[in-house]
């Protein structure tokens, strides 16, 4: 069987990603396709995957947003109509899930990300299923307009996908010349561009710089790195808060990094949930109401939450200097990680029934 699967974001990479090769080793052939989009497309690089590029991010401008969604749609037509594949495969992606329909092919969605609404609105109703944490009520997703019967849950987070067997490689720190024996904050700023971060009013309620800038004259040991988003145009906002702040401009081994540090402050979803997971006391700063997600997180005492810089830099403090809290948080951590199963075994059960 020929399943398409298209990638958007670093997320996707790693997950559906997963997904493809799984699929790949069962013997059916798999369509990669992506956008033009810095930091998946570098990400699929150094994992090894090819995918077709089509089209490309819209940036910032909602205008713009609509106006290259279109476009990816009339290019991604012409190449699946000309491929054939039997079924689709995204996460909520809005083009993969218009264009399955129009060419007459099932579209299997993937989402733990109900707030994310204009791409849930665009994706949900034209999906054969969808695949979801078990985390997540069934209500949050027939709002969109899907049968709860043609909802499959999974005891899972996402991020178990890449992190379950994971070896932290020790060459991410020598890429980013940090010493292993001091303290390294890894911080993931907000996605920006994303359309539920726009709907807020963001930069005007974010946090983010103020909690770098004074964790870091607080802290003077600490390695703080920023796992940027868009590259130099990032980069070049953020330059000059301190000398101890270190700026990635290139894609990194963010797990392996994160693995690897002190603590991890999160403006974001997914790599709030890795950190989590991964045993690294996690504190998040996601500038809007928490994702169900982090909600989860919250609730099982895996994730500190709060917006006030001033407490967010106290809080940070106790946690990098309190030895017997990090291991209780890793043991801690590791129970609920090892109780969770194999979302790709799950899609991948489901996706295999539809060829016979």
């Amino acid at each position: 069987m020929k399943i398409w699967i298209d990638i958007l974001t670093p997320k996707q990479v790693l997950f559906l990603g997963a997904l493809a090769t799984r699929l790949e080793k069962s013997g059916h052939e798999v369509v990669l396709t992506t956008r033009r989009y810095r930091e998946v497309n570098q990400m699929l690089g150094m994992k090894g995957y090819k995918a077709k590029i089509v089209g490309e991010h819209g940036g910032a401008s909602v205008f713009n947003k609509l106006r290259q969604s279109v476009l990816r749609i009339a290019s991604l037509a012409k190449l699946i109509n000309k491929s054939k594949p039997s079924l689709a495969v995204s996460f909520s992606s809005p083009e993969a899930a218009r264009v399955a329909y129009g060419v007459s092919i099932p579209h299997y969605c993937v989402s733990d990300s109900p707030h994310a609404t204009a791409a849930s609105k665009l994706s949900v109703p034209l999906s054969k299923r969808l695949f979801t944490p078990w985390i997540i009520p069934k209500d949050e997703w027939t709002r969109f307009g899907i049968s709860r019967n043609n909802i499959i849950t999974y005891r899972a987070l996402d991020p178990i996908v890449w992190i379950k067997d994971l070896r932290p490689s020790k060459s991410v720190l020598k890429e980013l010349k940090l010493d292993k024996d001091k303290p390294i904050v890894t911080v993931r700023p907000e996605e920006t561009y994303a359309a539920y971060i726009l709907q807020k009013g963001y930069p005007e309620n974010s946090t983010t710089k103020q909690v770098v800038q004074d964790l870091a004259a607080a802290e003077k040991d600490l390695q703080i790195v920023i796992i940027g988003r868009y590259g130099r145009e990032f980069t070049r906002k953020w330059r000059g808060l301190h000398k101890n702040i270190v700026f990635t401009e290139s894609v990194i081994d963010g797990p392996s990094l994160v693995a690897q540090s002190s603590l991890f402050i999160g403006a974001g979803g997914t790599m709030t949930a890795e950190a989590a997971l991964l045993g690294v006391p996690t504190v998040s700063i996601y500038p809007s109401d928490p994702t169900l997600v982090e909600k989860y997180l919250i609730k099982a005492g895996l994730v500190y939450r709060n917006l006030d810089p001033k407490h967010v830099v106290n809080a940070c403090s106790r946690m990098i200097s309190d030895v017997d809290f990090s291991r209780r948080y890793h043991a801690k951590s590791k129970r609920l990680l090892n109780s969770m199963e194999d979302p790709i075994a799950v899609i991948a059960k489901h996706l295999t029934r539809s060829a016979k």
